[in-house]
């Protein structure tokens, strides 16, 4: 069973995708464990990271670092909890002063 996460970052204060955002995908076996980077890419034309590798086996966490880049949020951090076998997408809704993350579908 495969465990596989995407993402997407829009930017709402421009009103569009966020292209060329680079992303991070860390996990961690444990609550206390390190992190461990898996896997990096960039945000597409649409704001998408395509190709993101399914997680390693045991891994209970993950965690999303967005380089945004942004006057006052220069980087955006999102970890979650994560079941074998199951996706996870997680977008990234911007704007110059404020963000949110969710699980979408």
């Amino acid at each position: 069973m495969t465990t596989s996460v995407s993402t997407h970052v829009l930017d709402t204060g421009a009103g569009r995708p966020a292209a060329g955002v680079g992303v991070v995908l860390s996990v961690r076996t444990g609550p206390h464990e390190p992190w461990a980077a898996h896997a990096a890419a960039t945000t597409d034309a649409d704001g998408r990271c395509a190709g993101l590798p399914p997680l390693p086996p045991g891994a209970t966490h993950a965690r999303l670092e967005f380089a945004v880049g942004g006057p006052f949020f220069p980087e955006v951090t999102a970890a979650f909890a994560v079941e074998p076998g199951r996706h996870y997408h997680v977008p990234l809704l911007l704007s110059p002063y404020g963000y949110s993350v969710y699980r979408g579908s």
